[in-house]
């Protein structure tokens, strides 16, 4: 058990979060975990509120009538919860505001993107224990719920809606083009790293967007605290940093990326820019 800090200081949230990165567990203390980074943007801001919010939600799931019935009726009590009674809802009109992607400010603000209030619907359902996961699909993040040999897969975003087949094809032919078809592993669960690897990545893909390329380099650090294996998040931070003009950070993170990378055309351009970073730095 990897205890969450008591206090939102960097210092202790970082060893958190490298902790959780030396889990080799695919179940995380997710919602703590969300709580964490979102803490990096939001230094003076105690957890104490935010944790009390998401044992109230737990609580009044628990005491639901619907909760001790099947699959639906646990959706059921998941939706009138957390979409009815605390009033959360999908942010279609400022999508890419960057708050969306901060759990602090989307139980401020009661809506967020899909995976933000995801990682709410599935903190709820294992506070229960129930079994709950993140999925693979493509361009939308979807939930789902299991009792062997059953399954249900959510869309917290769009109403709580249960997805079958038809509505499974319907989004991703919205999100990925008319052409694309429904594929099993789309229906895959996730880890809980690649869950909270998704968040952060949507904060860094509107940050790049925006040219906020330190805040940027900033996301990537704390996806290398949950992920320190993934050689493409180290080339990323290299390039960043080489912006940045932190050369030795830089080349910290090339040499990270090459340790990692498979041998290829990527990793010999990879020790070819570590060359020219080594030697800007004698």
């Amino acid at each position: 058990m990897i205890d969450p800090p008591e206090t939102p200081d960097p210092e202790s949230c970082a060893r958190f979060l490298r902790d959780l990165g030396a889990s080799d567990g695919r179940v995380l203390p997710i919602a703590e975990a969300a709580l964490v980074l979102a803490s990096f943007d939001r230094r003076r801001v105690d957890f104490t509120r935010y944790r009390e919010h998401l044992q109230l939600i737990a609580r009044d799931v628990a005491s639901h009538p619907a909760a001790a019935g099947d699959l639906a009726g646990r959706a059921r009590a998941l939706n009138e919860i957390i979409l009815l009674k605390y009033g959360y809802s999908g942010d279609e009109l400022t999508y890419d505001d960057l708050q969306n992607a901060n759990l602090m400010r989307v139980i401020d603000r009661r809506k967020g993107l899909p995976v933000v209030l995801g990682i709410l619907f599935i903190d709820a359902a294992r506070t229960q224990g129930w079994e709950a996961a993140g999925l693979a699909f493509p361009g939308h993040f979807l939930i789902r719920l299991s009792e062997q040999p059953n399954r249900l897969i959510l869309d917290p975003f769009h109403n709580g809606q249960i997805c079958g087949a038809a509505e499974l094809r319907e989004l991703l032919k919205a999100v990925a083009g008319a052409d694309s078809e429904l594929s099993p592993e789309y229906y895959a669960p996730v880890s809980d790293r690649d869950v909270l690897l998704r968040l952060q990545n949507n904060l860094k893909s509107r940050l790049l967007q925006q040219q906020r390329f330190r805040r940027a380099a900033n996301v990537v650090e704390t996806m290398l605290m949950l992920a320190p294996d993934l050689a493409d998040l180290w080339r990323e931070a290299g390039i960043l940093h080489r912006q940045l003009g932190n050369i030795r950070a830089a080349a910290s993170a090339f040499e990270n990326y090459i340790m990692r990378a498979p041998d290829g055309m990527a990793r010999h351009q990879g020790a070819a820019i570590l060359q020219q970073l080594r030697g800007q730095l004698n």
